[in-house]
């Protein structure tokens, strides 16, 4: 064959090619078309029900299904709350208590790690590990001679006349593990202090050290003693050392944590009460996430502070922690009068005094602290179950996973819980009998402890992709601190969520009156107890939990629920073994929740809320109550500051003004959400952007007053009590003692350009929820 025959060839040979591509192009297209009018003739024939969705002109868009605008399958709703377990919270409790899990050590990354491989085998769609390189902090361990101790020295002859233990006693086999790390204060100052005077000062707070003055009792270059509770201790060892104290020590004081049971054989592993030897360890950092990244996510490639910068916030106190048996040692010292019935505790064998020299003219106290900072990593361990219509619109669900020691109730309580809610989750997805509308994301934060660091780096991380994608953040940072009722702190928008929830869920003490989770807490924590009609009481938000920077930074919807004890029969700080090593599992499982029944109806409550926000079809925000509250909210301001800031010029009605504005806008939202077309899909979801946009409206990007990275204007932790939620936080924390402060003009100045500040956002923030296209107040003066 020449070359022309092979030309020859391959041209016909290319024309057959292109003859027969032709035919199967056309054959091709002819089965699509005839797939498609199958598809048409068998939804339209078969499915006459289905309404087809309106356009915007008011016209039909074919393809709409009515499963599309349903609220979830209620049966979902069931076979979730049902098919979480006890036994398997209490197993999943097992395993993370069973040894300590501090972060930034070993353990901290073998639990995410365990984790992470937990949720990929139950069915999550996507699970990462997020890591940061953080500055956490730690006491010496290895060497005895120069562990954290509180001693008293006989000055004249250099004897030691009693030293503290350096670790707790061991009163059951399970504690006895070698990596148990003894009690410290995280960031605490080191270094050797001492002083021949000890003052105590009750708990150390402003009013502790104001009552100190009127005795004309001063503190300065002294070593202080205080007990813990009502305040958050890095309030504590701040206020002490602002009033001139060298050192604090904190102790757990049996009124507060034992109800006065001080006899071996009434404490734990008796009974839940806090035994002698019992410390609660925890940090004194008054910020949130890594001192040396502040506003910014602690990566590899992250700028950082040097420690001793005052932008790094570091304490500037040795601080130390002790059970109340070494408290008694110390007390028993002290000198000077006796104090008031207020300041007297349960420490036996304690005449309780205000403190001066020691019994003994040639005794000192000294603290010796050898608590270092180190750089190391944590983790979050982040689990996404997608959604199947708006996958791009996030529900979050959050837990730390960090521990002092075996942490059984904090946090690995709720850690338990939240393994359960997944798994549940997981197994439908993976089984294809649910996907949730929206996607559902479990974060298990690292460091929380530490100062929520684990979750702000999060947030500093992802803050763009989370105010733009986020419904809300659901927290349980620990499952249970007693068995009596639920009780739950949130922003206003997400009470209706919690109630449903509660509504729906059986009361796990299935012998009382009460039959649902709901009716047991309103009995238990009514709002109003005058009102037969009222609904349960919700605390406030502060900084206590990783909701801190949910709500400060991203302005997310968030709440924290857990079960808790009965407070008029037990007046308590906290539940008693908060943060001691005997944080077991023996306590939960044998004490404080036989059968896991408490931890079940917190996963069913905690799992059914995140259910509702992912299925529900217009998001389940209620406006109306954010409204109310805020009224209430002025109300309470007005009682407190109103005349003080009328008194200055400030015109307080205004705020009132605003707010009724505010309440009436939310009223006309909340009427037109009725009329709602649910088969136009773009009416849904702008119906929905202003729901989510509503709460970033109180943010104000420049921060409160000196706090840049607290930037809601409504809800943030107390200046004195950073556990404590607070309303107008900036304006009450800036008219907190004015009146001590010598420049008058200048505090009230930042008073009053705060205030216009609430005034704006309150504004601002009703006109989110006004129609699309009527954002902006009509005014009428110099219209045409």
């Amino acid at each position: 064959m020449d070359m022309s025959d092979s030309n020859e060839y391959m041209f016909k040979d290319a024309n057959r090619r292109h003859a027969n591509r032709k035919i199967w192009i056309c054959g091709a297209v002819a089965i699509i078309i005839g797939f498609v009018i199958g598809i048409l003739i068998g939804r339209y024939a078969t499915c006459p029900e289905e309404k087809d969705a309106p356009k915007q002109d008011g016209t039909f868009l074919p393809g709409v299904s009515d499963s599309i605008i349903k609220d979830g399958d209620p049966k979902i709703s069931e076979e979730i709350i049902n098919g979480i377990r006890a036994d398997n919270i209490r197993e999943y409790l097992r395993d993370l208590s069973e040894n300590p899990h501090l972060a930034g050590t070993p353990a901290d990354w073998e639990q995410a790690d365990k984790l992470r491989k937990f949720w990929t085998d139950n069915g999550l769609d996507e699970v990462f590990i997020s890591e940061y390189d953080v500055l956490l902090s730690y006491p010496n361990t290895t060497d005895e001679d120069n562990m954290n101790q509180i001693q008293i020295v006989d000055n004249s002859t250099g004897d030691i006349i009693y030293k503290s233990p350096l670790y707790e006693d061991i009163l059951d086999e399970s504690e006895n593990k070698s990596n148990v790390v003894p009690p410290f204060n995280a960031y605490s100052k080191p270094g050797t202090v001492e002083s021949d005077q000890l003052i105590y000062v009750n708990y150390g707070r402003v009013e502790d050290y104001t009552h100190l003055d009127s005795l004309k009792i001063n503190v300065s270059g002294k070593i202080v003693i205080a007990r813990y509770g009502k305040i958050f201790r890095g309030d504590k060892a701040n206020l002490a050392y602002m009033h001139g104290a060298i050192g604090i020590i904190l102790y757990s004081d049996p009124a507060d944590y034992a109800m006065g049971q001080t006899d071996s054989s009434q404490v734990y592993p008796h009974d839940w009460w806090l035994p002698a030897s019992g410390a609660q360890r925890g940090t004194i950092f008054l910020r949130s996430g890594d001192p040396l990244t502040p506003g910014y996510p602690a990566t590899e490639t992250a700028y950082r502070l040097g420690e001793d910068e005052p932008e790094a916030g570091l304490p500037k106190i040795i601080t130390h922690p002790v059970g109340y048996g070494i408290a008694e040692k110390i007390l028993q010292q002290m000198t000077g009068d006796n104090v008031t019935s207020e300041w007297e505790g349960d420490v036996p064998n304690v005449t309780y005094r205000y403190g001066g020299q020691l019994s003994n003219s040639t005794w000192k106290v000294k603290m010796r602290i050898s608590t270092a900072n180190k750089r190391v990593n944590t983790y979050n361990v982040i689990g996404i179950i997608r959604g199947a219509i708006e996958p791009d619109r996030y529900v979050l669900l959050g837990n730390h996973r960090d521990a002092w020691v075996f942490g059984s109730i904090d946090p690995s309580s709720g850690t338990a819980v939240m393994k359960e809610v997944s798994r549940v989750m997981g197994q439908l997805v993976k089984s294809n009998k649910w996907r949730p509308r929206r996607s559902i994301i479990f974060c298990s934060w690292g460091a929380e402890e530490y100062g929520l660091v684990g979750s702000v780096e999060w947030v500093e991380q992802y803050v763009k992709n989370l105010a733009e994608r986020s419904l809300a953040y659901l927290n349980v940072d620990l499952a249970l601190q007693g068995n009596f009722s639920l009780r739950a702190l949130s922003t206003p928008l997400l009470y209706d969520v919690i109630f449903s929830a509660t509504k729906k869920v059986p009361n796990p003490d299935s012998t009382e009156i009460h039959k649902t989770v709901y009716d047991k807490w309103k009995a238990s924590f009514p709002k109003d107890s005058s009102d037969p009609n009222s609904v349960p009481r919700v605390g406030g938000v502060g900084s206590g939990s990783d909701y801190a920077p949910m709500v400060k930074m991203v302005g997310l919807p968030s709440c924290d629920v857990r079960y808790t004890f009965d407070p008029n029969k037990y007046q308590l700080s906290s539940y008693p073994l908060y943060h001691s090593k005997y944080e077991t599992f023996k306590a939960v499982d044998e004490i404080m929740d036989r059968g896991f029944k408490h931890h079940q109806a917190t996963g069913q409550v905690w799992a059914e809320m995140a259910r509702a926000l992912a299925d529900t079809m217009v998001i389940p925000l209620d406006v109306v109550n954010f409204a109310m509250e805020l009224l209430s909210l002025v109300n309470t301001l007005d009682d407190d500051y109103g005349t003080m800031l009328r008194n200055h010029s400030i015109t307080f009605d205004d705020l009132k003004t605003v707010t009724d504005n505010l309440k009436t806008e939310a009223m006309a939202f909340k009427s037109r959400l009725t009329k709602v077309n649910k088969y136009n899909p773009l009416e849904v979801r702008h119906i929905n952007d202003q729901l989510i946009l509503f709460e970033r409206s109180f943010l104000d990007p420049q921060g409160l007053p000196g706090r840049p990275y607290a930037r809601h204007v409504l809800f943030a932790e107390s200046l004195v009590n950073t556990y404590a939620g607070s309303s107008f936080p900036g304006l009450v924390d800036s008219l907190f003692e004015i009146e001590k402060d010598p420049d008058q003009k200048g505090r009230w100045n930042i008073v009053k350009k705060h205030f216009s500040v609430i005034l704006f956002t309150i504004e601002s923030a009703t006109s989110t929820l006004r129609e699309v296209t009527k954002f902006m107040p009509v005014f009428n003066k110099g219209s045409s």
